[in-house]
């Protein structure tokens, strides 16, 4: 790819390569890390966030070609940019480096590439590209907007946290249920099951055994954090993944979920209060979690125990994308 074609911001002092080893995602988090600590909880994707992604990215298409890296002359990792099925862009820049010129790169990167997916497979990716932003990112929309993107409309997740130095309440649960942490690789097919089961036909859902257990060995993930709510018949009925980040101190619930059939009994309830409780033995002092703001059973759920809206994420898409295709190359 010859990014030079593509217009961006006055070069600072950074070079760009594409996504190589395991090292590359521990960097992707730690500039989060570093980046929250530097900012609020809300400007930055939490660490859980990106090793979801990545993990969707991994399983389904190939870092190597849809994750790029930004490094500074000293080598420390100061951006990076992902695509994603659907197809989906994020770019995340340290603080000092924002607006100098790495997210022009990334955009022109990622439009380039969705533009061979294209060629290549025309029905899987033929959609608008889309990505998000927080409300309160007034420089982010505005990007968003200079590059053909516009607000859907259609669809807003609300962000939530609460405080772990309120008391959390025990669970009740259905005679013969039990809360507890997967129990390693003999439940990675029980796991998996309800990933794809709770989430079909999205892309979350798409998760083989093969899949969870690779999941499993990304580094940030905690097994301890992996709640599930057990019924009777050895079925996991619900669950959730709990993610940390002892920088900051703050804990992110995702993805959540609960089988059709055991929904209403106080499972998902259930597994959310355990994982509040070990992310305070993990040394958070807060949780977020996001929902759909229209799924009121999820929003009733949260607030019930502890949880407030803080924030709002939109969907962008990019509505105007050919026009801007076309121009950038004249």
């Amino acid at each position: 790819m010859n990014l030079n074609r593509y217009p961006s911001a006055p070069r600072r002092s950074w070079t760009s390569r594409l996504y190589e080893t395991e090292h590359d995602l521990q960097q992707m988090q730690a500039l989060l890390r570093e980046a929250r600590s530097r900012t609020d909880d809300w400007h930055y994707w939490h660490v859980g966030e990106l090793l979801f992604a990545f993990f969707m990215v991994a399983r389904h298409l190939n870092p190597h070609e849809h994750i790029r890296l930004w490094h500074d002359h000293e080598g420390k990792l100061i951006g990076y940019a992902i695509l994603a099925e659907d197809p989906f862009f994020d770019c995340q820049v340290l603080p000092e480096y924002e607006w100098s010129g790495i997210e022009t790169e990334a955009m022109a990167w990622a439009e380039m590439l969705v533009t061979e997916l294209r060629q290549r497979d025309p029905q899987r990716w033929e959609g608008n590209l889309v990505s998000g932003v927080r409300q309160d990112n007034a420089k982010r929309i505005a990007f968003l907007e200079q590059h053909g993107f516009r607000d859907r409309g259609d669809f807003t997740e609300v962000n939530m946290l609460r405080s772990l130095d309120e008391p959390i309440p025990e669970a009740i649960l259905p005679p013969g249920c039990q809360v507890r942490a997967v129990v390693g690789m003999d439940e990675i097919s029980n796991r998996a099951a309800i990933q794809r089961e709770v989430w079909h036909p999205w892309t979350v859902g798409n998760v083989s055994d093969d899949d969870y257990a690779y999941f499993m060995q990304l580094p940030g993930y905690h097994r301890d954090l992996d709640v599930v709510a057990v019924a009777p018949d050895g079925v996991i009925a619900a669950y959730v993944n709990g993610w940390v980040d002892p920088v900051n101190q703050i804990g992110d619930f995702g993805p959540v979920g609960a089988l059709p059939a055991y929904r209403r009994q106080g499972l998902t309830r259930a597994v959310l209060l355990e994982g509040l409780r070990r992310m305070r033995a993990h040394g958070m002092n807060r949780v977020c979690i996001s929902t759909g703001a229209s799924n009121t059973p999820a929003l009733s759920l949260y607030e019930s125990i502890g949880f407030r809206i803080v924030n709002k994420y939109l969907d962008y898409a990019q509505t105007e994308y050919e026009n801007h295709h076309d121009e950038s190359q004249s």
